[in-house]
């Protein structure tokens, strides 16, 4: 077990702050914060140092610089069984971390937002954050680490029913979700930055520049599907992170839950009316379109596209038998 006597706060979304920190509070442990971070514990009535406080040097260059410093990620990453590392922090007069409870600057959500400027974007690619994150989680034997408001009250009860510890097995799995969050942060901003460049032409024996040597996709999870291909799989529907765009865009305005099947047949649709400039509509079946059809505006070709269907069907009616 791995008491937690030290927190460090710095959360760009502050929902549960407040009773994450009161909670820790109660435990006697003491809060270490950032900026605004600090400013909603104090506000809060809690006791707060500011990181500044250990590291002798101000939060710099508009809030890029924070928490990049020794005294911060010395306290993070030193190993608690290792006698020298002990005496390291001691004799640099830095103190131990056992608690980090980040999340990230709202990237995603700010390159997601329509017109947003790329310097607006690039603003909100959090670096200390990801930082103080992986060196938590590689320390994961002596450091617990948050990195989603879910995550905090579990960790609270398992705090108030040991006394202020945390299992092995907690903070391993603690870790685990710590690296799938920054990996998916790094994935959203890769994409980001390959997407608003224009591509160069290729040269002799080069791949196109939009397809890349090594395409590596983090996704999250829409929607569970009411079956897969057949009724007896399971499926579910996962966008990339980063804008929605195609299916991952799509909102559902009513009918029955969605199949693999239904979904399918609507990326069979969607890649057809994406051939056209003009509003177009299409019936589709089993992925085959049934009928087609091009307008002034979408309610006429959707009128169009259903005339072209019961014609289809009516030269494949079978003729009636005649009795003798």
């Amino acid at each position: 077990m791995s008491r937690v006597r030290r927190a460090l706060l710095s959360v760009s979304d502050k929902t549960g702050l407040v009773d994450l920190a009161r909670g820790l509070a109660r435990l006697g442990v003491e809060l270490v914060s950032t900026g605004g971070t600090a400013r909603a514990l104090a506000d809060a009535g809690l006791a707060v140092r500011e990181v500044a406080e250990l590291t002798g040097v101000p939060e710099m260059l508009d809030g890029r610089v924070k928490t990049l410093h020794p005294a911060i990620h010395g306290g993070i990453l030193a190993r608690r069984e290792d006698p020298e590392h002990a005496r390291q922090l001691a004799r640099h007069g830095i103190e131990p971390i056992d608690l980090v409870a980040v999340n990230l600057y709202p990237f995603e959500r700010t390159a997601a937002r329509p017109g947003a400027a790329f310097e607006d974007v690039v603003e909100q690619i959090d670096v200390g954050g990801p930082a103080m994150i992986r060196a938590a989680a590689k320390n994961h034997a002596g450091v617990a680490v948050l990195v989603d408001p879910g995550q905090y009250g579990p960790v609270l009860e398992e705090l108030v029913r040991t006394g202020g510890e945390l299992s092995a097995e907690t903070r391993r799995r603690l870790a685990q979700e710590a690296f799938r969050r920054t990996a998916q942060y790094d994935a959203a901003i890769a994409a980001w930055l390959r997407a608003p460049v224009p591509p160069r032409p290729p040269a002799a024996g080069d791949a196109p520049a939009l397809f890349p040597p090594v395409l590596r996709v983090e996704a999250e999870r829409a929607l569970v599907l009411r079956y897969g291909e057949n009724p007896h799989q399971q499926a579910a529907l996962y966008r990339p992170l980063g804008p929605a765009l195609g299916l991952g865009a799509a909102r559902q305005l009513h009918g029955p839950e969605l199949s693999y099947n239904n979904l399918l047949d609507l990326s069979a649709a969607l890649g057809l009316l994406l051939e056209f400039e003009e509003p177009a509509a299409v019936v589709i079946k089993h992925t085959n379109p049934c009928g087609a059809a091009v307008g002034p505006d979408v309610v006429t070709a959707v009128e169009r596209a259903r005339v072209e269907v019961r014609q289809v069907r009516l030269l494949g009616q079978k003729a009636p038998e005649h009795a003798p």
